[in-house]
């Protein structure tokens, strides 16, 4: 089996989130996702999601693209989550380019281009200004 694993904070779920995550599930033929903490999300970003980690857990199960969901505690976990899930490779959003080039001892590590012009951050800007 060919294992695709990414991760991401999944908030306020829209088209680019999609988008990756069926990009990522055509590299492979079992997509695992692991989705940040709430705690993780706070040090990453310094704020907290608009969607508890459990609300969030459950949307990205929901969708056919996904096989395993799993909560991501750390970020320096990432060869850990690898290896406990066999994964063959490793996609990410290019905004994380080179980032993680360091676990290609462990699986292939791709990055893939963002939709443009949408973001979680922003879509949570605009509404607080409506």
């Amino acid at each position: 089996m060919n294992t695709v694993i990414t991760f991401g904070t999944f908030d306020v779920l829209h088209v680019g989130h999609i988008n990756i995550l069926e990009r990522a599930r055509a590299k492979g033929d079992h997509l695992v996702v692991g989705v940040s903490s709430d705690k993780l999300n706070f040090e990453k970003k310094a704020r907290y999601p608009v969607y508890k980690e459990n609300d969030r857990v459950k949307i990205i199960k929901s969708l056919r693209c996904v096989d395993q969901v799993f909560i991501e505690e750390s970020l320096e976990l990432k060869a850990e989550y690898i290896k406990q899930h066999q994964a063959s490779v490793l996609v990410m959003g290019d905004d994380w380019k080179g980032r993680f080039d360091h676990l290609s001892e462990f699986c292939e590590v791709l990055y893939l281009a963002r939709t443009p012009s949408v973001s979680t951050s922003e879509i949570i800007e605009i509404v607080k200004s409506i």
